[in-house]
C-alpha cells in the first residue's frame, strides 16, 4: 500500500504524463469525435460513413467523451485550447437533434460531458439550451407503467420497447441536473423512479448486476433478464458492475437517499471481492478462464465510483475503497497505458462486449474515465455527473 507521500508523487507523475500526451493529441484530433483508434490514429464518428446506421455515426453514444476529456483538461490546466476544442464537438452534436431515430437513452452520456460541462464552467446559454433539450428527450423515454427509461430504439429482429439497461444509471444525472437547473421536479421524479426500479430489479443480493432487464411495456413487471454485453444471462459483466457502482453513487449525491449509497457500496464490495490479484479486470467476472479477455474501461469507471464513495464514508471504510481504486489505476498505468506518439489513445485493452467480434482495443470512454479518476485523486477533476 502506498504511503500518502508516495501516492501524491505517483498521482502527480501520472497527471504530468496525461497532460503531456493530451497536449499534442488534442490538437491532432481537434476536429474529430473519436471512438477508437485505427493503426494508432483516432477514428472520427462525426464524419458520415454510409456503412453505418443513423446511431452509429454522429449519434453514437460515446460521442460526448472526447469533449468531456477536453473540459477535464481545461478545468485542471486553465489552457484555453481545451475549451475551444471541446466546443467544436459540442456544436457538431447539434445535428443529432435532427436525427430522432438515432438518439437513445444515451443522451446523458452525450450532453453531460459536453454541454452541461460547458455551462457549468462558462455559463454558456446555448449549452444550457442543448442540455435541457437532451434532458427532455431522455424524460420522454420514461415508461410510467414499468417505471423505467427505455434504453434503445428498435433493433432489427428484437422488440426493445420494454428494455432497460444498467448503463442508464449514468444517463439519469442529466435529469437530476435539469430539475436542479429549472426548479421543475418532474425530471428528478423520473430519475428516481428509474433508479428505484434499477435497484430492485437489476442488482442481485450479492451485489452482482444484470445488464438488460425486459419489462412488459404495457402493464409493467419483469419478463426476463438478458446477459447483454456480458458472458451470459446471470453472469456479471464488469462494465455493467462499474456503471451500477458509480451510477448509484451519483444518485446518492443528487438525492442523499441512503438506499442509493447502500446499493453503490453493495456493488462496490462485490467488485472489490472479485478483483484478481494481478489487478486486470475481465470482461465478465463469471466468464470462462479461457480465452483470457479483459476490459480496462471497467476498471477505470469503477475506480471513479470507488473514489466518490471514499469521499463520504468514515475513515476506516475510506481506505477500503481508496485502496481498491488505487490498485485498479496503478495496474492500468503500469500495464495498460500507451504514452507514446504511436497511439492517440492512452488506455489499451478495452472491450465493448464479451461476444463482440474484436476485443482489446482503445475506446474513448476508457481514456475519459482514466483521466477523471486520476484528476479526482489530484483534486482537480470536474464533476460533470
Amino acid at each position: 500500500m502506498l504511503t500518502l507521500d508516495d501516492k501524491t508523487v505517483w498521482v502527480n507523475h501520472v497527471v504530468d504524463k496525461i497532460t503531456a500526451k493530451m497536449d499534442w493529441v488534442s490538437v491532432k484530433s481537434k476536429n474529430k469525435i473519436p471512438y477508437t483508434t485505427i493503426d494508432g490514429e483516432h477514428d472520427d464518428r462525426s464524419v458520415h460513413n454510409p456503412t453505418r446506421s443513423a446511431d452509429d455515426g454522429i449519434c453514437w453514444w460515446t460521442n460526448g467523451f472526447w469533449g468531456g476529456m477536453m473540459w477535464q483538461l481545461f478545468n485542471a490546466t486553465g489552457e484555453s485550447k481545451y475549451k475551444q476544442i471541446a466546443e467544436i464537438s459540442e456544436v457538431k452534436l447539434d445535428s443529432c437533434f435532427l436525427k430522432f431515430d438515432g438518439l437513445h437513452h444515451d443522451v446523458g452520456f452525450m450532453w453531460l460531458p459536453t454541454s452541461v460541462a460547458n455551462y457549468k464552467l462558462t455559463g454558456n446559454p446555448d449549452s444550457r439550451k442543448r442540455s435541457l433539450h437532451a434532458a427532455n428527450l431522455l424524460a420522454g423515454r420514461y415508461n410510467p407503467a414499468g417505471e423505467f427509461i427505455r434504453a434503445w430504439n428498435d433493433i432489427e429482429g428484437e422488440d426493445t420497447r420494454g428494455w432497460a439497461i444498467i448503463d442508464c444509471m449514468l444517463n439519469i444525472p442529466l435529469l437530476y441536473w435539469a430539475s436542479n437547473e429549472t426548479g421543475d421536479p418532474r425530471f428528478k421524479h423520473i430519475a428516481m423512479k428509474h433508479a428505484d426500479t434499477t435497484m430492485n430489479t437489476f442488482v442481485r443480493p450479492d451485489g452482482s448486476v444484470n445488464h438488460i432487464v425486459e419489462f412488459d411495456s404495457a402493464v409493467g413487471g419483469v419478463i426476463r433478464t438478458n446477459g447483454g454485453q456480458g458472458y451470459a444471462e446471470g453472469s456479471s459483466w464488469t462494465r455493467g458492475q462499474s456503471w451500477a457502482l458509480y451510477g448509484f453513487m451519483m444518485s446518492y449525491n443528487w438525492t442523499q437517499i441512503e438506499e442509493y449509497l447502500d446499493t453503490a457500496k453493495r456493488v462496490a464490495h462485490y467488485f472489490i471481492a472479485n478483483i484478481p490479484e494481478h489487478g486486470i479486470i475481465p470482461i465478465d467476472f463469471r466468464q470462462p478462464a479461457e480465452p483470457v479477455l479483459e476490459d480496462s474501461t471497467a476498471a477505470a469507471i469503477a475506480a471513479c465510483g470507488l473514489i466518490e464513495i471514499a469521499k463520504i464514508v468514515g475513515t476506516h471504510e475510506k481506505q477500503l475503497y481508496l485502496n481498491a481504486a488505487l490498485k485498479l489505476l496503478q495496474t492500468l498505468e503500469q500495464l495498460r497505458t500507451d504514452w507514446t506518439p504511436g497511439c492517440d489513445c492512452i488506455l489499451q485493452n478495452g472491450s465493448a462486449a464479451y461476444h463482440a467480434k474484436s476485443h482489446h482495443q482503445s475506446i474513448i470512454y476508457g481514456d475519459y474515465f482514466f483521466i477523471e479518476a486520476i484528476f479526482k485523486l489530484k483534486g482537480t477533476d470536474l464533476y460533470i455527473w
